[in-house]
């Protein structure tokens, strides 16, 4: 499939994120990530119910697939088949919920499955899992993920030198230290509230794919 193809070359991730909406549409939000080089954007509703969610979803895949730019959903891989999105992202939570295998065989090989880690020890099951790429962190705190540590750009350069899929750095990166993990060997990196809560949510995402490239 292309979007595994895709995955190793992917150095912005962008998210919409009900909670950083600001009254914006999910559509119009997603238009700017694109517009500003996203190569990957996540939907991510962590209070909205699963028919508000696939009405979202249905709002962003015109917009994204136009692009060239998948759409991964977050935490619900039953919206993620139904709505045909291009994969799914889930944590150590919903790994613990539904077998990985099971999950791959319901989902299909033709999806992009990403996984949460917060360890190395995480990151290597992830990987022999058969996850198409991890997600690495909180490298820094952040209010995304309230009482969850911080892993510091130490896990990044473990991860870098041990994991062979491809992995995304995410968690408190903003201007002042996307620098620093970037020479930690972050090569792909999530911006969630710095972005989102920009006034200019395309000229953001320029800036920091600018920056990470």
């Amino acid at each position: 499939m292309p979007w595994k193809q895709q995955l190793q070359a992917c150095r912005l991730y962008g998210f919409v994120d009900t909670a950083y909406l600001a009254g914006r549409r999910p559509g119009e939000v997603a238009r700017m990530l694109v517009e500003g080089g996203a190569d990957i954007i996540q939907l991510r509703a962590k209070t909205e119910s699963p028919a508000q969610i696939a009405a979202m979803a249905k709002a962003i895949l015109p917009i994204t697939r136009s692009a060239g730019v998948p759409v991964i959903i977050n935490d619900h891989p039953g919206i993620a088949k139904d709505v045909d999105a291009d994969g799914v992202h889930l944590g150590q939570e919903d790994l613990r919920q539904q077998p990985f295998a099971k999950l791959r065989e319901e989902f299909g090989s033709d999806k992009i499955i990403g996984i949460s880690t917060h360890s190395l020890e995480q990151a290597l099951a992830a990987e022999k899992l058969g996850a198409d790429y991890i997600g690495v962190g909180p490298i820094f705190p952040t209010e995304t993920k309230p009482g969850r540590p911080a892993v510091g750009v130490e896990l990044i350069r473990q991860v870098e030198a041990r994991v062979k899929i491809p992995f995304v750095c995410i968690g408190g990166i903003n201007l002042s230290n996307v620098r620093e993990v970037r020479l930690a060997g972050g090569a792909w990196i999530a911006v969630v509230s710095a972005i989102l809560l920009a006034e200019d949510v395309a000229a953001a995402a320029r800036t920091y794919r600018d920056v990470i490239s």
